[in-house]
């Protein structure tokens, strides 16, 4: 189906309701509307701020006949203002003549703040009910469906558009303009309900607010389309919160390379998600959703070294993720010595820029530092979602609970957190070996711990690298002792664990065999 929604004649405007919660840039529109003429109708507070900046304006309550009442509840519905909004450009004409209904061509209204009330733990129960917007809604739903005659404005951002548009056609509004006003205004209103649905929906019989409402309505932007999705015969495309959270993905800019695809943007979520829970300067590489090498140290070019000799096999089309702002020194080294299908950090040197250029393929993302947090994780199952709070739990040295005879050194102890950290986005059954703040080998993704277990031990060996005195990190309990006895027989010295199985006192007993310091935290990290 066609739809020929842009091709039609522009609209001059001459009459416009203006209601607004949000005054912002209200005066500047409304100079421009009445310097081209046009006649302002208004309600309440808005009107008010109209007439005290010298500006004629007439109240809608004198336009319908009607007085505003119920505390302005009542207003606005009224044929006077809906068949101003709905009637059509010549197939209306003769009734709104016939009942003196006169033609608004404008409407310029942004709706009672619920959302922004309703999560302010302040506000009582009635103030979010108060912030219910009822009139508002039904009239922006009016407008945006009559955009072949009628321009809506939901935003001040929108304004600046309204006002070249006008002055630059003789105070006409064009048939593009008004369709895509119209279509903002329905995801308006679509984001409005939604927060109202979600927010009455979890209020559970006993008044408190669940985490989980009864009906979900999720709201997201489209930011673009993909390459490709999973694989290039699938289509596929990201969508960000329509606030996005700050220091997350979605606050990305793209500042060259190729396309993104659907597989780039996951490892791009999970090299990021990684090195940005780092205090010091850290390196993180990705491949297919798991870290195949970590490191943190002082500088972008020593722990590049160490998080790229973790694997270098596996680092080959990875993504590669720094904390701290990325040098040029840095960059050439890891472009000149391997493919890099994403850089991202939080900030370049010029002239580390000005030299990914000669990669002109490779994607470079900027994703500036923030301390938010993601409060719930979302996947989608057959007809179905599966919702979840999102695992941000961190354990401090404090909660460590040594199991065995021996205790971690001083030095141990720094590893087996750092190794505890990069198991949290290792995808199960994952185990970590590190050592120096260092990742050794990583084993992922294993139906059987203790495979995860020998696994990372072979990346170790094929690595060059020694394991003998590292540590070892597992995102669950072992069920079992054969873990431990891979670990120790590799060169593991130091565990750390949630603990938890039913063999935990066969598994400490191997620990304290083998001559093994473990630690147990209490806490799992299961990431499927």
């Amino acid at each position: 189906m066609t739809i020929q929604h842009l091709s039609g004649p522009s609209v001059t405007v001459r009459r416009a309701l203006l209601s607004v919660s949000d005054k912002t840039g209200l005066l500047d529109l409304a100079r421009v509307l009445a310097a081209h003429g046009v006649e302002l109708l208004s309600t309440g507070g808005t009107a008010k701020a109209l007439r005290d900046a010298g500006l004629a304006v007439k109240d809608v309550s004198e336009a319908t006949g009607f007085p505003e009442m119920m505390d302005g509840r009542v207003k606005t519905l009224h044929p006077m203002v809906h068949g101003g909004l709905l009637g059509r450009a010549g197939t209306d004409d003769a009734v709104m003549a016939q009942y003196g209904i006169e033609k608004i061509d404008l409407l310029v209204l942004n709706l009672y703040p619920f959302a922004a009330v309703s999560a302010n733990p302040d506000s009582s129960f009635m103030d979010v009910i108060e912030n219910i917007d009822i009139g508002g809604p039904a009239m922006l739903r009016s407008a945006a469906k009559n955009f072949a005659r009628v321009a809506v404005a939901t935003d001040p951002s929108q304004y600046a558009g309204i006002i070249d548009e006008m002055n630059a056609n003789d105070g006409a509004l064009s048939s593009k303009i008004r369709f895509d006003l119209a279509v903002a205004a329905f995801n308006n209103v679509a984001f409005y309900d939604a927060c109202i649905s979600n927010h009455l929906s979890a209020i559970q019989a006993d008044g408190a607010q669940a985490l989980f409402p009864a009906q979900n309505n999720s709201n997201f932007v489209k930011v673009m389309d993909l390459r490709y999705g999973e694989n290039p015969h699938q289509h596929g495309a990201f969508y960000r919160d329509l606030w996005p959270v700050p220091g997350t993905l979605a606050t990305f800019t793209q500042l060259q390379g190729k396309e993104l695809s659907f597989n780039n943007m996951g490892d791009a979520d999970a090299a990021w998600e990684c090195v940005r829970q780092f205090e010091l300067p850290a390196c993180v590489i990705v491949k297919h959703a798991n870290p195949c090498g970590v490191a943190q140290g002082i500088g972008c070019a020593d722990t590049y070294e160490a998080a790229y000799a973790t694997d270098p096999t596996s680092a080959f089309g990875g993504i590669i993720a720094f904390n701290t702002k990325l040098d040029a020194a840095t960059t050439k080294v890891i472009l000149d010595r391997q493919f890099v299908e994403v850089l991202i950090a939080p900030d370049y040197d010029d002239d580390a820029l000005a030299y990914a250029k000669k990669k002109a393929n490779v994607r470079v993302l900027r994703i500036p530092h923030g301390d938010g947090k993601n409060n719930i994780d979302v996947k989608r199952v057959g007809s179905g979602l599966l919702m979840q709070t999102s695992d941000i739990r961190e354990v401090g040295r404090d909660e460590l609970k040594v199991v065995t005879k021996l205790a971690p050194t001083e030095e141990q102890f720094n590893d087996l957190l750092f190794a505890w950290r990069v198991a949290k986005y290792v995808k199960s059954n994952a185990i970590v070996y590190a050592r120096n703040q260092h990742t050794i080998g990583v084993g992922a993704g294993q139906m059987s711990r203790v495979y995860s277990a020998r696994i990372a031990g072979i990346k170790a060996t094929d690595a060059g690298l020694q394991v003998e005195g590292s540590v070892m990190a597992s995102d669950a309990f072992f069920p079992f002792r054969d873990g431990i006895d891979a670990a120790a027989e590799a060169g593991i010295k130091a565990v750390i664990q949630p603990g938890g199985s039913m063999r935990d006192a066969e598994v400490i007993a191997a620990a304290d065999e083998h001559g093994l310091a473990m630690v147990f935290t209490g806490i799992r990290h299961f990431r499927h």
